[in-house]
């Protein structure tokens, strides 16, 4: 059927209008109108486009200058963090090595303490034991002392009641049993 329209076009002459091709009013009009659409796009909507562009081609190099700013701090940041981090363990092993030596010095110092309490532990329990034993040797005496005046008294038959003198025969006595202990521990084997 196009095809038909075209023959039929082309035969009553090429004089006639061709509707493909406007007329010419139509082509006058739609380049005024084509000029003055271009004259506003370009005073108008292209200056706030290219502004709008530019502010964010800034506000883009602006993010990347920050990133890239972030970026530094947080590289040194870390390069900080680790450098204390280092020096945090070296303190920690100093602290550690002179908590050992602190420790080292608070045992030999207990170790010294205790020693010299022992001793003078051992030097009071000493003493107290040599008062005891010459307070039990005071009392063996004046008990020996009694009964042998006693047993002497029986054996010769009277009563020794002067005290310097029954005084003097203990004393004689308890000399002559200790020469006989002393004796006997000087001899090898403990016998005579």
């Amino acid at each position: 059927m196009l095809n038909a329209l075209v023959t039929n076009l082309a035969a009553e002459g090429e004089a006639a209008n061709n509707p493909l091709i406007p007329a010419w009013y139509d082509i006058i009009w739609s380049g005024v109108w084509f000029v003055v659409i271009l004259f506003v796009v370009w005073k108008f909507a292209l200056p706030r486009l290219t502004t709008m562009l530019d502010e964010r081609s800034a506000a883009i190099e602006g993010n990347i200058a920050k990133a890239d700013e972030a970026q530094k701090q947080a590289e040194a940041a870390l390069e900080e963090y680790t450098r204390q981090l280092a020096e945090a363990r070296t303190e920690a092993g100093e602290i550690r090595e002179a908590a050992r030596e602190d420790g080292k010095k608070i045992v030999a110092e207990a170790k010294e303490t205790a020693a010299a309490e022992a001793a003078r532990l051992t030097a009071t329990a000493h003493t107290q034991i040599e008062a005891e034993r010459q307070t039990a040797l005071v009392s063996l005496r004046s008990e020996v002392g009694s009964l042998a005046l006693d047993l002497a008294g029986g054996v010769v038959g009277e009563t020794l009641s002067d005290d310097a003198r029954a005084a003097a025969v203990v004393d004689r006595f308890l000399a002559d049993l200790e020469a006989s202990d002393l004796r006997q521990a000087q001899v090898p084997g403990g016998q005579s």
